[in-house]
């Protein structure tokens, strides 16, 4: 019987965090430990490194996601040591997981079997407290924009109007939509408001884009906390959030290294939403390791059409990263789901299928094409899968003028990646990309949410209501024009639909609402229902961890 992560995670050798850090050429003063095997790396020597040279950028994207797993996390750990493993010096740089999936349906966010990050218990739990302040600072502006309200409201801010919620990293359904202020004058004003999970705080948007400890407080003081009765937007700052919130933060914004299974660096720094937000880690984590290693190996949420397309448009254009190359994850299981197969009857071979959810793949490879950036595949194996299977893939990719590399990271470590890292490090090294966003910050805002649909889903048109329409107008009046767009729709197909696989042509995708990120820098367009507080399925992972009787955690993956 194969051992679980946690297992596997649990007999691994950690070195201590300084001998990690010193693979770096970080020096121990610039390194605060957290404990044996963490550590955040301080602002003065990453302030320290600006005169150095860029290393090469890669991204790890994936196929459009399905039940039965791509393993783009897994496959960002295997690269990032398959690298190190064949003479590179090569780092990763990945998101902080959420406590709202580990205890709820999805998991933990560490890799998987031998391409992990350790201490993996840690990493999908408090690690070092990162989200635990982010969502400290969120609500600090939330007591300040009531307490703001119930003093003398100088900004004028009408209480009916007030876009702020609250935030707390957990799932819970019933917080979505509350009355707060009850128990008369003393309690505040009464309202309605809610709570969002806190990976989709705008806060959590801006921690991950901001550049340094002055551009954190700039931004937050331009979050848009609500309005008065007359539409004027009321910010953060008009209630002297920015300092305070800033104070909150200053810790959290040093990037945390941590190790892998092979005793390889990673950053792992931020971990916004990949919907409401732009799905990636920290630009300052991100921008560390490429001053101090030849390679960095990063991912972006989602499928290609929402993580790849955000860290190119959003991430990369606000940060000034030019990528060198990228690999897209794909598995037989999800591609047979892409041609049809319901999950239940994966098993057994199924070239036809396989080669008909080819489409799917195809779809992402012509998409990432399009940014100008040459397109590795990394299919991750699994143990069922059979060489026909997997040759149709490497087939179809061949015929794109893409090449396709088996990968079995999950259960050989970087030994199953090794091809692949030599690939790509010749790629990267090549100066083939040719990196461009997809569209200009003056074109329109409507017509950037109508260019992604028509360019990377495969639609005819966006379409919207007048009351949305009068919203896009208004936001450019306002001077926020020149934002990209951050497009928020069901992960599982390129359509809104979750139900409609493959790749689908001649759809309209439905714009039901947009939103202002001021902060952030980018305007969230809403297509189909966007959950910013999940619930707990009917099983949660919660019923079955526990503490063993050594006292060691168990059942987290």
């Amino acid at each position: 019987m194969a051992k679980s992560d946690i297992e596997i995670a649990r007999e691994a050798t950690l070195k201590p965090i300084t001998e990690i850090a010193d693979k770096l050429g970080i020096p121990a003063d610039a390194l605060l430990p957290y404990g044996y095997d963490k550590g955040k790396i301080t602002a003065d020597y990453i302030n320290s490194l600006n005169g150095r040279k860029d290393g090469k950028l890669i991204l790890v994207t994936a196929i459009s996601p399905t039940p039965a797993g791509e393993g783009k996390t897994t496959t960002t750990v295997g690269l990032g040591d398959g690298l190190n493993s064949i003479g590179k010096n090569a780092v990763m740089c990945l998101r902080e997981p959420s406590l709202g999936p580990c205890f709820g349906m999805k998991g933990g966010a560490a890799g998987g079997g031998y391409a992990q990050v350790v201490p993996m218990e840690d990493i999908n739990l408090h690690f070092t407290g990162d989200f635990h302040a982010i969502g400290a600072a969120h609500n600090l502006l939330s007591a300040l924009v009531d307490n703001h309200i119930h003093w003398e409201n100088k900004s004028g801010l009408d209480p009916r109007r007030v876009t702020w919620k609250r935030v707390m990293d957990m799932n819970d359904r019933t917080l979505r939509d509350i009355t707060i202020g009850l128990g008369g004058p003393g309690n505040g004003t009464p309202r309605q408001s809610g709570f969002d999970i806190t990976v989709a705080s705008e806060i959590m948007a801006i921690f991950c884009l901001s550049t340094d400890l002055d551009d954190l407080s700039r931004r937050i003081g331009n979050i848009v906390v609500g309005y008065t009765r007359d539409l004027k937007p009321v910010l953060a700052s008009d209630v002297n959030a920015p300092g305070a919130m800033t104070v909150l933060l200053k810790d959290a914004f040093m990037p945390n290294l941590v190790q892998t299974l092979e005793n390889n660096p990673a950053f792992i720094h931020g971990g916004p939403f990949a919907n409401i937000a732009h799905g990636c880690n920290s630009v300052i984590a991100t921008k560390t390791a490429l001053k101090l290693a030849d390679y960095v190996v990063t991912e972006a949420g989602f499928g290609a059409d929402l993580g790849a397309e955000k860290f190119f448009d959003i991430k990369c254009r606000k940060a000034g990263l030019s990528p060198d190359a990228v690999v897209l994850v794909a598995t037989v299981r999800a591609l047979k789901m892409h041609g049809g197969v319901p999950k239940d009857q994966l098993a057994g071979e199924n070239v036809e299928a396989v080669t008909n959810g080819c489409e799917n793949l195809g779809r992402h490879i012509r998409n990432l094409s399009s940014f100008g950036v040459p397109v590795t595949v990394a299919i991750n194996k699994f143990v069922a899968d059979t060489e026909g299977e997997l040759a149709a893939i490497r087939q179809y990719c061949s015929d794109f003028g893409v090449k396709a590399f088996d990968c079995n990271h999950w259960g050989e470590g970087s030994m199953g990646t090794q091809e692949l890292a030599k690939h790509v490090a010749d790629v990267a090294d090549s100066g083939q990309a040719q990196f461009h966003t997809l569209y200009d910050d003056d074109m329109p805002l409507w017509e950037k949410a109508r260019h992604i649909a028509r360019s990377l889903y495969g639609a005819d048109d966006i379409i919207a209501d007048k009351k949305v329409r009068d919203q896009f107008a208004k936001f450019e009046a306002d001077g926020y024009g020149h934002f990209p767009i951050c497009m928020a729709k069901t992960q599982y197909s390129f359509s809104t639909d979750p139900a409609l696989m493959g790749a689908p042509i001649n759809h309209e995708v439905p714009i039901r609402e947009i939103r202002l990120s001021a902060g952030a820098e980018f305007i969230v367009a809403v297509c189909g229902d966007i959950m910013t507080m999940p619930g707990l399925p009917r099983v949660p992972s919660a019923d079955h961890i526990h503490l063993n009787d050594d006292g060691l955690v168990e059942g987290l993956f």
